[in-house]
């Protein structure tokens, strides 16, 4: 999943008003960021092999540390907490916290049994990347689920609050559209570089977040 991550990262602004959409969009794809940095330290594996889904052609084959259900587990733990001891802020912490679980319940959904649930295994998933009309329409409702939520809850100060954000959106929605239906990577190594432009967009959010504020 992808623009569905970023659609529940959306969502996240209204309980939580006070966090910037920048951590929003770092917790919610927590595991997505770190993820490409493992792989390309040749911690992580990946392969390419097109048909191992209907939707995409990765066959994750060994992601613990980004993507067990324990590690996960504790990585939500660890966000929060960091969030908690810099803001001293309980419901925003738990928030961040259950973003980042946030992540692997929705993989959950789309992925084939996979994801392990502690390193080594088992391994679970539904399997939706193999239904592609029910994968694609269910991530773009979450999607747009949180674009509505975040619009109706925040209101632009100014240009860059219109057009940066709908820039955003726009652009995480066509890169989504060339992910399931260009050609597959040319290598590991450009799926992990590729992968790292993935920070750009929480650091875009930050920016759009500055020139947005809560409607009263």
């Amino acid at each position: 999943m992808f623009i569905g991550h970023y659609g529940v990262g959306l969502a996240a602004k209204k309980p939580a008003k006070s966090i910037s959409l920048g951590t929003l969009f770092l917790a919610a794809q927590w595991l997505d960021l770190i993820w490409p940095i493992l792989v390309l330290l040749n911690i992580e594996h990946v392969v390419v092999e097109p048909g191992n889904t209907q939707l995409t052609p990765l066959d994750f084959t060994y992601y613990p540390f980004s993507h067990s259900l324990l590690f996960v587990l504790g990585w939500s733990i660890v966000l929060g907490a960091v969030y908690y001891f810099i803001k001293k802020n309980k419901k925003n912490a738990l928030i961040i916290g259950l973003l980042v679980l946030s992540h692997w319940v929705l993989d959950l959904l789309v992925h084939r049994p996979d994801l392990p649930l502690i390193p080594g295994g088992p391994y679970v998933g539904l399997g939706l990347w193999n239904i592609p009309l029910v994968a694609v329409i269910l991530e773009f409702l979450i999607y747009i689920g949180g674009i509505i939520l975040y619009v109706n809850i925040t209101t632009a100060k100014d240009k860059i609050g219109i057009y940066g954000f709908w820039s955003l959106i726009v652009l995480l929605a066509v890169i989504y559209v060339i992910n399931i239906a260009g050609p597959p990577p040319p290598d590991v190594d450009a799926i992990g570089w590729a992968g790292l432009l993935l920070w750009l967009f929480v650091l875009w959010a930050y920016w759009i977040d500055r020139h947005r504020t809560v409607k009263s």
